[in-house]
């Protein structure tokens, strides 16, 4: 499961580099044992605008969301939540954001074909399923956007990164497949979102690839417009012929 590998690579120097040199640098968060206490609620519960004290990535500002698997335990050695810029408590306004979940698998639990790509989708769609008090999630698919609206009661009872992160990461680990999951959340005013944005679409078409490689019958790689992922992509090509000899 290397598919992502390189674009994980290209992340985490975009993430050390920025930690490095800005002046709100990253810092790890603590990692509770067991339940951190913070409630979960109804997905059908809302926080309107009256009720909120900000919006992370809102009013136009950077708002990405990214989940990237694999199964190299150099690249994800163990669970960690490491938070670049200020946490919730200390955020005053709508701030740019970013939340990036680099999750390892175990190697031969995704599958191959068609049930590869729903795999990788499902880990990604845990973000639907993730609904802790007064931090409401708003995704925009098809703008590659994540937003979240955080409400004024919950912010002022202690809602933190910490408590969100964690919340995110057991969801994570209710995939049977999932071995580890280092949550990264962004929002220093100074980070490259523009470098970061464009990595997140480089995971997204690596994944289109894949379920264009075993829904597309044409097999020319001469005419398909995915050519050029595949060829920088390792691992996209082994699947691309797998496919085709499953087509037989």
């Amino acid at each position: 499961m290397k598919l992502y590998d390189e674009t994980i690579k290209k992340m985490q120097a975009l993430l050390e580099k920025a930690d490095g040199r800005m002046p709100s640098a990253g810092r790890s968060l603590a990692l509770p044992t067991g339940d951190t206490g913070w409630p979960e609620v109804s997905d059908r519960s809302m926080i309107l605008r009256h009720d909120m004290a900000y919006e992370l990535g809102g009013e136009g500002l950077p708002a990405i969301g990214c989940t990237l698997i694999t199964a190299d335990e150099s690249l994800v050695p163990a669970d960690a939540l490491t938070l670049l810029g200020r946490d919730l408590p200390e955020i005053r306004r709508d701030v740019p954001y970013a939340r990036i979940a680099l999750v390892r698998v175990s190697g031969d639990t995704l599958g191959e074909g068609q049930a590869l790509y729903n795999a990788v989708r499902a880990l990604e769609y845990t973000r639907y399923h993730f609904y802790p008090e007064g931090f409401m999630m708003r995704v925009s698919a098809s703008r590659q956007k994540e937003t979240v609206r955080i409400g004024k009661d919950a912010l002022a009872r202690g809602l933190d990164f910490t408590k969100t992160g964690n919340r995110m990461i057991t969801a994570f680990h209710r995939n049977t497949s999932v071995e580890a999951v280092h949550m990264y959340y962004v929002t220093a005013e100074e980070f490259a979102y523009k470098e970061l944005e464009s990595l997140a679409d480089e995971s997204e078409r690596i994944t289109k690839t894949i379920d264009h490689i075993f829904k597309n019958a044409v097999m020319d790689c001469g005419a398909c417009g995915l050519q050029k992922v595949c060829d920088e992509v390792e691992g996209l090509r082994e699947l691309h012929f797998a496919g085709r000899e499953t087509k037989k």
